[in-house]
């Protein structure tokens, strides 16, 4: 187990937030792997934070499992779990800091034309995918969904491309986060072979991740309790904004890896 204070200083706000995101603030738990990287080596915070994600995704999918689109997760884990391999595959040939700088200039260019897309005139949202609807672009669905599953086996960021496909369809509050809860459930499982065959599942990852996981579960708990009480119709203005912030964070850590 590691027992550095410094450590647990920058790991405890890292799993807050990834509880937080976990809970339904879709994207900001983003952050938490760079945070952890500032006190110990990235490969290390990523293996450390897996098990975390694993019981996260347990709460988060028991809170919404009533709430979720089944075709978008038959359409997009398929894809997602492709991702995920080739990911794997290439792991070492990837330019990290290209996929960040890439993944964070387009999730700010999105989000800031879906804002502004909201404030256009209600005629033009009667053309928006809705629930119910039949789903819009099935090939760029499963794309996404493959990006998705390669950008967070290589760079912990599968949640944009996964947002860009899904966000603009409108979905209830709760049946969005529902399908993204058992999206990435399903994902950060597929990327547990992967983990293993590396030998990252040290003994001092397991104890320091359990030492970790009752707050990893309360800050889970605290996120639900929160979003539910996020007005719905304000809901997905507060998603597209974390989404630049997000954007923002990836975009400036691939520039800055590229630069060096």
């Amino acid at each position: 187990m590691l027992t550095d204070p410094l450590f647990y200083a920058v790991a405890i706000p890292a799993v807050i937030l990834l509880g937080l995101a976990k809970g339904g603030f879709a994207g900001i738990g983003v952050v938490a792997v760079p945070l952890m990287a500032l006190v110990i080596s990235p490969v290390l915070a990523a293996a450390i934070t897996l098990p975390i994600l694993l019981a996260q995704d347990v709460v988060s999918v028991w809170s919404f499992r009533r709430t979720w689109d089944r075709g978008l997760l038959v359409l997009m884990l398929p894809a997602a779990a492709v991702g995920v391999f080739v990911g794997w595959l290439l792991a070492a040939r990837v330019s990290v800091a290209a996929v960040e700088l890439s993944i964070g200039v387009i999730s700010i260019a999105f989000s800031l034309q879906r804002l502004w897309a909201e404030r256009a005139v209600k005629a033009a949202e009667a053309v928006e995918a809705g629930p119910g609807r039949p789903l819009m672009g099935l090939g760029l669905g499963a794309l996404c969904g493959a990006i998705a599953g390669f950008t967070s086996q290589v760079a912990h960021a599968g949640g944009p491309p996964f947002q860009i496909y899904v966000l603009p369809r409108r979905l209830p509050r709760d049946v969005f986060i529902g399908t993204s809860a058992i999206f990435f459930a399903t994902v950060n499982w597929m990327k547990v072979p992967a983990y293993v065959a590396l030998g990252q599942f040290t003994p001092q990852v397991l104890t320091t991740a359990a030492v970790l996981l009752p707050l990893a579960l309360a800050s889970t708990w605290a996120g639900v309790w929160l979003v539910r009480r996020v007005p719905a119709e304000g809901f997905y203005r507060v998603i597209y904004v974390l989404l630049i912030a997000v954007g923002a964070k990836l975009a400036w850590d691939g520039a800055h890896g590229l630069l060096a």
